[in-house]
């Protein structure tokens, strides 16, 4: 399972788990660049706690975040797991989705993604329904201030995006890079992460929120 600790990733493996399938292990690109094109930044480094609150084995490898460079650094971290295949969050990105059905193809092994070509806005509401817990933690596009840095995405915040949707052509699930966000809970975690210290930085018109201590706590 290709794993960023976003909404898409987490998502994704909640789903394959409803189907009956085993997640084996969590892979984690972990990249040098922010500006990487393939792989999401935003702590990245928190990852391990997610996996401990989904109960799954994570591994990670670092990359130079360069442009198709970086392929070569996942490909390495694939090839080493023993799998009937691996599963995606991509949405609508065909820069991701070729890439990693190329990398596939070379290892003979299928790409589930079963989020690919999904209505945006659906897979959000399903997400909620679910009760997944995400906030944003990188914002990158026109009308995402600084206030949206550590917001959580629940159906005010939601019907806020679509107004930006409809007024600055984004994607409300952030497929062209406009927000990126860290999963705090879900119905796939046993328990949830507690950020307890963050910072915002923000540049002109852009930012992320980088989380500096979270741990896990039990649900109320």
């Amino acid at each position: 399972m290709l794993f960023s600790g976003g909404k898409d990733s987490t998502y994704a493996a909640y789903l394959v788990q409803q189907q009956g399938w085993e997640v084996g292990s969590l892979l984690t690109v972990v990249p040098r660049a922010e500006d990487s094109y393939m792989f999401h930044r935003p702590n990245i480094e928190w990852t391990g706690l997610q996996a401990e609150a989904m109960g799954i084995p994570i591994r990670t490898v670092e990359s130079s975040g360069k442009k198709e460079e970086e392929l070569d650094d996942l490909a390495a971290l694939m090839r080493t797991e023993d799998v009937d295949g691996f599963v995606s969050g991509a949405i609508s990105s065909d820069y991701q989705w070729s890439r990693l059905h190329m990398l596939c193809h070379d290892l003979g092994k299928p790409l589930f993604s079963p989020l690919w070509r999904k209505d945006e806005l659906r897979i959000i509401e399903e997400m909620l329904r679910a009760g997944m817990e995400f906030m944003v933690v990188g914002a990158f596009a026109d009308g995402l201030g600084e206030t949206w840095l550590g917001r959580t995405v629940d159906n005010a915040a939601l019907a806020e995006l679509l107004a930006l949707r409809d007024r600055h052509g984004i994607s409300i699930a952030g497929e062209g890079g406009e927000l990126e966000t860290f999963v705090v809970d879900g119905p796939c975690f046993s328990r949830r992460v507690d950020i307890r210290g963050s910072e915002k930085v923000w540049t002109r018109d852009s930012g992320t929120l980088r989380i500096t201590d979270a741990v896990l706590v039990s649900r109320q």
